[in-house]
């Protein structure tokens, strides 16, 4: 199967791209107009231009992860996140819609979304399954749901092949180092090539359900075969696990001594205190279920922060 991979020069985009090659699908990969690699551009805020590059691959299926996707970014540029996630996914369902009028033939569509859709709900409330009511709780959130409710409604209107997906924390090698879990590594890494032994963090008490990038994009790609048009699907453990822990991990894997101290600046007005899913309908239509370990995936992790300061593996 043809699949465009918007977004496939990101984090996730490029576990993708070889979690499709090792299904032995053919991914087509997209990045966006500030990508200097050479290959096919997207930008999500030309509807022309996404009709030529639909027109041009013509792709048999299609998963969208290109966006703006840092929650401190949506706090600082709502509206400019809203565009992008949310009026993105608009035009690019419109470009699919025009290539199922003119082919005659459904494009697949994996839209995917996030599980910050879901907001702050009672610890009771936890693990939230697809049914759960949505309470965006920041902007970025809010895209997400709001790209959601369009490819749902794009999906009935116009008899369209989506599917949305709603991954939860996923993290690994290669991850932005913006990001919690990329960021403690960084600095551990630093610390273990010499640097001052203090760690700056943000809101330890938080709890997250993580998983490994590629157990993420392995369920995307059960999803292209198995997932039903018009339905949502949670990714996710079903394991909360605080992110001091991942922390403790981390450092016990690094094995330096470290000071942690609290950073205001890293504090988000809306973190939410505990997120964590029920991932059965993902099971029951793909039989999917995550193959790495959290430890498995720090280790993995913290190696890769050591080899972007240029560091022998340890």
């Amino acid at each position: 199967m043809r699949v465009l991979v918007t977004g496939a020069t990101g984090f996730v985009g490029r576990h993708l791209c070889n979690a499709l090659a090792a299904a032995e699908h053919e991914a087509i990969a997209v990045g966006g107009p500030r990508d200097r690699t050479p290959g096919h551009i997207l930008d999500l805020a030309d509807a022309a231009g996404i009709e030529r590059l639909l027109d041009a691959v013509r792709p048999e299926a299609i998963v969208h992860l290109a966006g703006q996707a840092f929650v401190p970014v949506s706090l600082a540029d709502p509206l400019g996140t809203v565009d992008v996630n949310a009026v993105g996914t608009a035009r690019l369902l419109e470009a699919v819609r025009g290539v199922q009028t003119s082919a005659g033939v459904p494009v697949r569509t994996l839209v995917v979304s996030s599980a910050e859709v879901y907001g702050i709900h009672r610890p009771e409330r936890m693990p939230l399954d697809e049914s759960t009511p949505l309470l965006p709780a920041n902007p970025y959130a809010a895209s997400k749901a709001a790209a959601e409710a369009f490819a749902l409604a794009w999906g009935r209107s116009y008899e369209l092949d989506i599917v949305v997906a709603r991954p939860f924390n996923h993290i690994g090698p290669g991850q932005d180092e913006r990001f919690a879990v990329a960021a403690f590594a960084r600095q551990l890494a630093a610390i273990a090539a010499g640097g001052p032994p203090v760690m700056h963090v943000g809101n330890l008490t938080a709890q997250r359900d993580f998983l490994d990038v590629r157990d993420v994009c392995e369920a995307y790609v059960a999803l292209l075969a198995y997932g039903k048009g018009g339905e949502v699907y949670n990714i996710c453990s079903g394991h909360a696990v605080r992110i001091q822990e991942v922390l403790r991990q981390l450092i016990t894997i690094a094995h330096v001594p470290v000071e942690v101290r609290e950073d205001p600046e890293r504090m988000r007005p809306s973190d939410l205190p505990i997120l964590v899913g029920y991932a059965s309908k993902l099971r029951a239509a793909t039989g999917w279920e995550p193959r790495r370990t959290l430890t498995e995936t720090l280790r993995d992790v913290y190696a890769d922060a050591r080899a972007r300061l240029g560091a022998p593996s340890s």
